[in-house]
């Protein structure tokens, strides 16, 4: 374990949280908040560590999976920890815990909130928690290996472990040159849609934090209505097509930016993404029209719409209480909580690519058995998925359920209802937010969760975000029985070199 290059890049990660929180001290400044000065004082803190861990770049730079997915794991740890100190400093969450939770919610993009007032925050605070999903969405990694110079090649170890889905590819051949392409698109999508909302007559101040929440597809609103505040079809409509277009693989909009239109158009997933979208919606209009919205078919397709793009983005935005729904409705957006995003997007969940992925593997083995003595290979974009691809989803998935079962058991203890214990892990374990109970929904909140219960989905988040893997990795001993025991073999080489100097 490359324990100094860890250290390195954990600096340069400091370094770059230190960056990213003059925002709010600006805002802060702006709106003549006193809370800019907390957010100066982490800022400050976050660049003197970062400095000092960032002085001398380590001579050995060799960097593995290993590394790859322990660095990750400790930065978004780390993120979330060190963010959310401001919140303590300002008093607005006096609660640590409740502080880490919300700053892991925005990291990850998840948007669920201990908050039971969100207006009541300070416009730098505010401005905070929807950034940090823009920071989130893309990777703070990837945005790192945009700016700073690593080592090559190693670097794509980084990629794989903080990019969503079941494999990562290089867009072209750099690694650096690939991050520079998908933040391109990230702030050209982001500031269109800027200017849409705006457009719409939203304010700038609504218009910048609301995109970043959605380009994050995170889901942190402003607003204690969310996005249902804003009675306006055209803006709640805008806010519906960009949860969807971040919710699609990055490479689609490069195709299209390089004009390969075969490419862009022929992704499997991207048809199957939109086809579970279309038939969510139908399904879920038809079966609240008669009960919510008998007045309107028009009001009924765009709440569906709205609630379908939001959870199967995992977004978590809301115009509608959904937990009210009826139990069909619910149930749809129940299974659309697992089967997510796009892999390469900005969304969280299972991901569409690995939900291809098991179906075609499952009946590949059904037609094994049929036909024994056939070669049966399994296809995604017409071309042949390596079996390790495969291996691995089908962990991911094995590791998704046992995860996400013993995560409810232990939320179970708060003794809530099996609706709420059972969402409120989807919710986070998947990166949605909100949950299909009343107290956890759209209108509710975590505030009620127990400190046991709060740190089981703080791990949820994190996990879900990064993949499961990398935290697992992070958290297994065998990671560190090598390294530990270098470093008391150090210990030992350096106490037994002491007693020799004073003992000639």
């Amino acid at each position: 374990m490359n324990l100094r290059m860890i250290s390195y890049l954990l600096g340069w990660v400091l370094n770059v949280q230190s960056l990213c929180m003059l925002l709010p001290v600006a805002v802060g400044i702006f709106y003549q908040e006193p809370q800019w000065q907390a957010f100066g004082i982490v800022a400050f803190c976050s660049l003197l560590l970062g400095v000092l861990l960032t002085l001398k770049k380590p001579k050995r730079t060799a960097f593995y999976t290993k590394e790859g997915f322990v660095t990750v794991a400790m930065s978004w740890l780390m993120l979330s920890l060190c963010g959310a100190v401001p919140f303590v400093l300002t008093k607005e969450i006096p609660n640590y815990i409740d502080a880490v939770f919300e700053m892991a919610s925005g990291y990850t993009t998840t948007g669920a909130s201990i908050l039971t007032n969100v207006e009541a925050l300070s416009q730098c605070s505010l401005f905070w928690r929807s950034f940090s999903h823009w920071i989130g969405g893309m990777g703070v990694l990837v945005f790192l290996l945009m700016i700073v110079p690593l080592t090559g090649g190693n670097m794509m170890q980084l990629m794989k472990a903080e990019s969503p889905g079941p494999s990562v590819e290089k867009l072209v051949p750099r690694v650096r040159q690939t991050a520079v392409i998908l933040y391109s698109i990230y702030f050209a999508l982001t500031l269109l849609e800027i200017l849409m909302l705006l457009a719409g007559g939203m304010p700038w101040f609504d218009s910048i934090t609301t995109a970043f929440g959605t380009a994050g597809t995170g889901g942190f609103a402003i607003k204690n209505a969310s996005i249902g505040y804003y009675h306006s079809y055209y803006l709640q409509g805008v806010v519906t097509a960009f949860m969807l277009l971040f919710g699609v693989n990055f490479s689609v909009y490069y195709f299209l930016l390089s004009r390969k239109y075969r490419q862009a158009f022929g992704s499997e997933e991207l048809r199957w993404y939109f086809g579970i979208v279309a038939v969510a919606i139908i399904c879920i209009a038809r079966n609240i029209h008669a009960g919510f919205y008998p007045d309107s078919w028009f009001d009924a397709f765009h709440n569906a719409a709205f609630s379908v793009s939001t959870v199967i983005s995992t977004t978590g935005f809301a115009i509608s209480d959904f937990s009210q729904w009826p139990q069909a409705s619910k149930f749809i957006l129940f299974l659309l909580m697992f089967i997510g995003a796009s892999a390469g997007s900005t969304g969280g969940g299972m991901k569409v690519s690995r939900l291809i992925l098991l179906i075609k593997s499952s009946l590949r083995e059904i037609t094994a058995i049929v036909h024994p003595r056939g070669v049966h290979l399994v296809k995604l974009d017409k071309k042949r998925v390596s079996d390790d691809v495969i291996k691995g989803t089908t962990s991911y998935f094995t590791l998704l359920i046992l995860i996400y079962a013993l995560s409810v058991l232990l939320v179970s203890f708060d003794n809530f209802d099996m609706t709420t214990s059972m969402t409120s892990v989807a919710a986070t374990l998947n990166n949605i937010g909100p949950g299909l109970a009343a107290g956890i929904g759209p209108k509710g909140n975590y505030a009620s969760f127990s400190v046991l219960s709060k740190l089981v989905l703080i791990f949820d988040m994190l996990a879900g975000r990064l993949e499961l893997f990398p935290m697992l990795v992070l958290f297994s001993p065998k990671t560190w029985k090598g390294s530990l025991g270098a470093i008391k073999r150090r210990i030992s080489w350096n106490r037994k070199s002491m007693y020799q100097e004073k003992n000639p």
